[in-house]
């Protein structure tokens, strides 16, 4: 009787996991199964990469009572969020102001909710890298709590001070440093070489496996789009880089991007040097995942479209964030635009492995949080919408209960965690055996 149970729950769970999916990503599924292929086998890889993948079910689990609950309050439910805050979307960018910062990227599921999501979905995913690791649960938590008692302090000093620095070549340490290291050796002709070619003294994308070749009426589409978007950046760029030399379209295959439609557009950089040119790329912005478990009326009314929510977001987390950060539509849709830069570089855990080393970076993770979590209230240019010290508000409702707020992240990434690794065994016979609709068996 108990395996029959436990079947028919597993079963229960199985057909859910697939309804979540469905309705988040059915109609792309339905445009472009290979790519969905391509980004489920990602997420079979492991438990770490299904969780990346399913923000989707993560907000779905939380949503009974999820707006209620301790530390939550009218206003810590309304923070601005990044809504997708795992151990692997911190990196590196170069700012507006031409300084190198290390701190939280991919903007995509940012929106206003309560600031315990972000907190929870990070310390699950912390659980599930350190047992990819093989941490014991003793040191799991020990990334955790570090984690938290860094966000707990630093929210107090943001809220204390506003001279809290940030994360550069002159204040980071161990690996953060070594990622901004990395990331100031990068350039623009690597970039350039990678994906671009010289023909008849110009530059010009490779037409490579990938590349979508543009009809005349989508390049045109294209152009007045690209146009729209310089409008939208803070600073106009000089008249040289508005120049379009050449754009293709591509797949959307990452875990993230699948099915997506994407353009890169080839500019003209600020002379006629050729290692000057530049790379944008366009991509349609879907909802995110975060908005369809809140209820907030002026948040929806505040947004313009997802392409400008994605940006908007990034601007307001972010202090001084890329300047070629913007949006525009295409056919009435949504699309984020950026650069195709050289110097966002993605943080790697694969060579950070002694746990003393992983406890810090755990805990620098905890205050690039809270610095972001401070960023966007009452004294930003985004005060339309969040019209409140963040941080004031945070940190009132952390020192109602420290010892429960510490106790709170520790239980929740850990039951957490163990869930979505049961989770990935379902998904990935599911997937194996052909259950999930829309995509063929390889059988």
């Amino acid at each position: 009787m108990v395996n029959q149970q436990g079947s028919a729950a597993q079963s229960d769970r199985g057909k859910q996991i697939l309804d979540v999916f469905n309705n988040a990503f059915g109609d792309l599924l339905a445009g472009d199964p290979d790519a969905f292929q391509t980004k489920f086998r990602k997420m079979a890889a492991s438990p770490f990469a299904f969780y990346r993948g399913s923000a989707c079910l993560f907000y779905k689990d939380l949503e009974p009572g999820a707006v209620q609950g301790p530390f939550l309050d009218k206003r810590t439910s309304q923070v601005w969020i990044h809504g997708d805050l795992h151990a692997e979307n911190f990196g590196t960018y170069m700012d507006s102001r031409g300084e190198l910062v290390f701190n939280v990227n991919d903007f995509d599921e940012a929106y206003v909710g309560p600031f315990t999501w972000d907190l929870y979905r990070l310390v699950a995913s912390l659980a599930l890298l350190g047992y990819g690791k093989a941490l014991s649960d003793k040191q799991i938590s020990k990334l955790i709590s570090a984690f938290a008692a860094a966000y707990r302090e630093r929210i107090h000093e943001v809220a204390s001070s506003s001279g809290v620095p940030r994360f550069t070549l002159r204040t980071a340490k161990g690996p953060l440093l070594e990622a901004l290291r990395s990331a100031r050796v990068q350039s623009r002709i690597e970039v350039l070489n990678s994906s671009t070619e010289i023909k008849d003294a110009d530059r010009c994308f490779k037409r490579s496996k990938g590349v979508i070749e543009l009809d005349e009426s989508m390049k045109e589409k294209l152009a007045t789009a690209f146009g729209n978007y310089l409008t939208t950046l803070p600073v106009l760029p000089t008249e040289n880089t508005c120049r379009i030399k050449d754009s293709i379209g591509k797949r959307g295959v990452g875990i993230g991007s699948a099915g997506l439609p994407t353009y890169n557009v080839l500019i003209e950089g600020t002379s006629e040097a050729l290692e000057n040119d530049r790379i944008v790329y366009l991509k349609q912005s879907q909802p995110s995942a975060v908005s369809r478990h809140v209820n907030i009326e002026a948040a929806r009314q505040y947004f313009k479209h997802e392409g400008h929510r994605t940006v908007i977001s990034q601007r307001a987390l972010q202090d001084h964030a890329d300047p070629w950060a913007g949006w525009t539509e295409i056919d009435g849709v949504g699309y984020m635009v950026s650069e195709v830069s050289p110097y966002a570089v993605d943080f790697e855990w694969s060579d950070v492995n002694h746990i003393d080393e992983m406890v810090a970076v755990c805990a620098d993770f905890g205050r690039a949080t809270a610095m972001m979590h401070g960023a966007a209230d009452k004294d930003s240019e985004f005060a339309g919408l969040v019209d409140f010290s963040t941080e004031e508000a945070i940190h009132a409702a952390i020192c109602k209960d420290e010892a429960g707020f510490e106790h709170l992240l520790l239980d929740f990434g850990h039951k957490y965690a163990d869930k979505v690794r049961e989770d990935h065994k379902l998904f990935v016979d599911m997937f194996r055996n052909g259950q999930i609709p829309g995509l063929e068996s390889d059988a």
